[in-house]
């Protein structure tokens, strides 16, 4: 996750601007004022051709009224001063350097307090809200309001982090939600997952304009957010992993929340929390919603038309030539006409876009840390190899 490669991969995803991640390690913060350039957008930098915003997501440990509460926070700076002096703050309540996140005995009203007090242009935003184990919402250890966790500084929060387990229409269900904000970002631990949740916007925005387009959901620039299937993330239903038990939420209610394989409590999955906090039914969509759009990763979608793993030559070479066709990933899953594709792909690779575009997937959701599977329905006779590459006009 050098910024080198990061580079790379935002140009092969089409991805023009990127988080930083991790402002808050000393040794990654000076690699990024080393090599990080002033751009023509305020507050943004420049490396490479790709626009950097400067972001780090910290680990918050702390209590109110006795109960413990685990939650992860993303922090976004205008500036590297403005990051250098919250690194400075931050430091007295645990090192930064040990790890990219960095556990701090600090609560997460205090940490937006602390920020807010540094910089009023900087803000945070809770990460993956609906993840069990470290979350605002997290059925573990999060919160059942954004009031409860941030009391009256909670208009100082105008955006959430849906997190891969979770989709707009998931936290469309609680009317709470209304006046906030959905961003989809990737959580990327490698630079080939950059972009499987992404945000797309009308045109370039510097820091405050884009700032002022989450805080006011401007429907004419924050056009919509590229999500996973949420089913596909690691926390989407119930279950426990050790004793290969999956669970709906209702049949979770029937078990009592016990496996009852072992006997021990079921991690609680994130569509059992949604449902436990909303107050509409599913299906429900309120006013001024941002659109979405649920996508597939380009090798994912190759590697089950392959049967191959998608880290296999014989996937990835498919992926960059597809790429360098269409100038990059997402312009394939999201724009490029299927009959331009058929010059380029097998007829199986060009009938899972088109299914994957309209959403007609089998799904096996996710359960207590095991990823879902996605799977796009195809016959043997669609799975042909690609036809050879021909020459072909980009539009």
């Amino acid at each position: 996750m050098g910024l080198e490669h990061m580079v790379r991969w935002a140009k092969l995803k089409g991805i023009s601007l990127l988080g930083t991640g991790d402002f808050t390690h000393p040794a990654w913060f000076l690699e990024l004022k080393e090599k990080l350039r002033s751009s023509d957008l305020n507050g943004l930098y420049e490396f490479q051709g790709i626009y950097f915003l400067l972001t780090a997501e910290v680990a918050n440990f702390f209590q109110v009224d006795g109960k413990a509460h685990k939650m992860h926070n993303l922090i976004f700076s205008p500036s590297l001063e403005v990051s250098l002096r919250i690194n400075q703050r931050l430091r007295r309540f645990n090192s930064l350097s040990v790890d990219g996140r960095p556990a701090l005995s600090i609560s997460a009203l205090d940490l937006l307090k602390i920020v807010k007090d540094i910089s009023p242009e900087a803000y945070i935003v809770p990460a993956h809200a609906w993840t069990p184990w470290f979350s605002l919402f997290g059925s573990r250890s999060g919160f059942d309001s954004i009031e409860e966790c941030f009391g009256e500084d909670s208009k100082e929060i105008f955006a959430i982090e849906t997190g891969l387990s979770s989709d707009p229409p998931m936290n469309w269900r609680l009317s709470a939600l209304d006046g906030i904000t959905l961003i989809s970002n990737s959580d990327a631990h490698s630079p080939s997952r950059l972009g499987r949740e992404a945000n797309v916007f009308s045109e370039k925005l510097d820091f405050n304009e884009l700032k002022k387009a989450l805080r006011t959901k401007d429907r004419s620039r924050f056009l919509f957010t590229i999500e996973f299937f949420p089913e596909e993330g690691k926390y989407h239903f119930d279950g426990h992993r050790f004793c290969n038990v999956l669970m709906s939420p209702e049949e979770s209610r029937k078990h009592k929340l016990v496996c009852p394989v072992c006997g021990k409590p079921l991690t609680i999955g994130v569509m059992h929390r949604v449902e436990d906090l909303a107050d509409r039914q599913d299906g429900y969509q309120p006013e001024n919603t941002i659109p979405f759009k649920r996508l597939i990763p380009l090798d994912e979608i190759i590697a089950q038309v392959l049967k191959k793993a998608p880290e296999s030559m014989a996937v990835q070479n498919e992926y960059l030539k597809l790429v360098q066709a269409f100038s990059n990933e997402l312009n394939v899953l999201l724009d490029v006409p299927l009959s331009f594709l058929e010059k380029s792909a097998s007829l199986g690779l060009v009938k899972a876009i088109s299914l994957m575009r309209e959403g007609k997937v089998k799904i096996t959701p996710g359960y207590d840390g095991n990823y879902g599977k996605i799977e796009i329905p195809l016959d043997e006779e669609e799975k042909k190899a690609p036809p050879e590459p021909t020459q072909i006009s980009l539009f």
